[in-house]
């Protein structure tokens, strides 16, 4: 059984980041993913770049599935873009709480993910496949790990159809969260989400901001490269590909990988993998 891969972009913010971001796709569309997400800015500010992103995907025979975050938004608002999300032919959408704009306190209609993923099921029933997110080593936010995947039922109960998963480096994390979520009678797949290192600096500030864990044992090796970005992209192309080996080898359901824009690395993981065509 082939092994299903999907790609995730964040929306470019100039026309030479457009004129790249293509590029890219067109190299990481010979992976042949089930589908490429782009990212939507906290409180939707990067709506229209989000859409635009999306559309151009569409139109070049990919399947695209746009970020969507309710936090800060009213019903009207996520109504409006569901409408052009239809009128525009998407199928799949990632439904997320999202984060507020800096400054902004009002939450708006919406406060949790499982509340948008019921309100589009309520608007246009099984017309989207809806993707929500999961998190293995548990939302900074949550109360406890219990609470947590008590939210993320919660998601799966209101009508998604998968999750995917923040990014990890600690196995065991994923498998047991998949273990906790289907003993709680969660039994929706979810895919592992995978961050390709290519620059250490860059992997510690996202992972300190997301609550990602770096295994001491890989900060200090990666520490220990200092601005030596060939050996940091070396080992991060050997860990990642043993974690997803690792990963594949105990059933996950595919791969999601957040590619930061760059088709080098995730090429370049599929290619050890096995999974070019």
């Amino acid at each position: 059984m082939s092994t299903e891969i999907s790609i995730e972009f964040f929306p470019p913010t100039t026309a030479e980041g457009a004129a790249k971001l293509d590029l890219t796709r067109a190299r990481l569309a010979a992976l042949k993913p089930a589908f490429f997400s782009v990212t939507y800015g906290a409180g939707g500010s990067t709506r229209e770049r989000t859409f635009s992103t999306v559309k151009d995907i569409a139109a070049a025979g990919h399947e695209a599935a746009p970020h969507l975050s309710c936090v800060g938004s009213t019903r009207d608002s996520i109504r409006e873009i569901l409408h052009e999300y239809t009128e525009a032919g998407i199928r799949r959408i990632v439904a997320l709480r999202g984060d507020l704009p800096s400054g902004v306190v009002d939450p708006g209609e919406f406060r949790y993910a499982n509340e948008l993923v019921e309100f589009i099921r309520a608007e246009t029933g099984d017309r989207f496949h809806l993707e929500v997110a999961a998190y293995p080593e548990w939302h900074p936010q949550a109360k406890s790990p219990k609470d947590d995947l008590l939210a993320f039922k919660r998601k799966a109960d209101a009508g998604a159809n998968s999750a995917i998963t923040q990014y990890f480096y600690n196995l065991d994390a994923y498998l047991h969260f998949v273990d906790a979520a289907h003993k709680m009678g969660v039994n929706i797949p979810i895919v592992p989400g995978i961050m390709p290192i290519g620059s250490f600096s860059k992997l510690a500030r996202f992972s300190d901001a997301c609550g990602a864990e770096i295994p001491r044992w890989m900060r200090k090796t990666l520490e220990s490269y200092g601005d030596d970005a060939d050996s940091i992209r070396a080992f991060g192309l050997d860990v990642v590909t043993r974690l997803c080996e690792k990963l594949l080898a105990e059933g996950a359901p595919g791969l999601h990988f957040y590619s930061m824009n760059m088709a080098g690395p995730t090429t370049e993981i599929c290619r050890r993998l096995g999974l070019t065509a």
